[in-house]
């Protein structure tokens, strides 16, 4: 295999996907690679209280419009650090076909993704964006897992009541 020479690196702004750009950002630097960052925005999304249908629109364009900038921030960021790099913000229900798409379509040679860590329902009811860019990519896929519990302790150490009481 040879080194990669365009990285996608999908953002959805959280914690773990930041983690995983700072792995894609230290790979694509050692290999003199270039970054896609892209951010998917969901085509039927979740509207916050007091947005009606009939603002549909408005609030699709809102959430492009936010993760653009967010994403040129990010890019802008990047580049200091002299490297190459795109963004790209897509629409789809499904974000990891989306994800594919667009590597597909890019002729990426590599994604870093990270994992939320979802288990049990939560995983059934969510699917899983990683595990569908892993079965359905054609480039190869570097898979950063957050741990997949997280257990609340109190001052002592001991696992807190909330969590004990519900089997944590």
């Amino acid at each position: 295999m040879m080194p990669p020479k365009l990285i996608l690196a999908p953002i959805d702004f959280s914690d773990s996907s930041r983690k995983a750009l700072d792995v894609a950002t230290d790979m694509a630097s050692r290999l003199a690679a270039s970054l896609l960052l892209v951010h998917i925005v969901p085509a039927i999304p979740d509207f916050p209280e007091g947005i009606s249908i009939f603002k549909e629109g408005e609030y699709d364009s809102e959430l492009h419009k936010t993760a653009s900038k967010q994403l040129s921030e990010l890019a802008a960021t990047l580049e200091n650090k002299n490297l190459n790099v795109r963004t790209e913000v897509g629409t789809a229900n499904d974000v990891g076909m989306e994800l594919v798409r667009i590597a597909e379509h890019d002729n990426v040679d590599m994604i870093v993704i990270a994992t939320h860590g979802m288990s049990g329902w939560r995983r059934i009811a969510y699917g899983s964006v990683a595990q569908k860019v892993v079965e359905q990519a054609a480039c190869p896929v570097l898979i950063l897992r957050e741990k997949a519990t997280h257990h609340a302790v109190d001052s002592k150490g001991q696992p807190s009541a909330s969590r004990a009481a519900a089997g944590g």
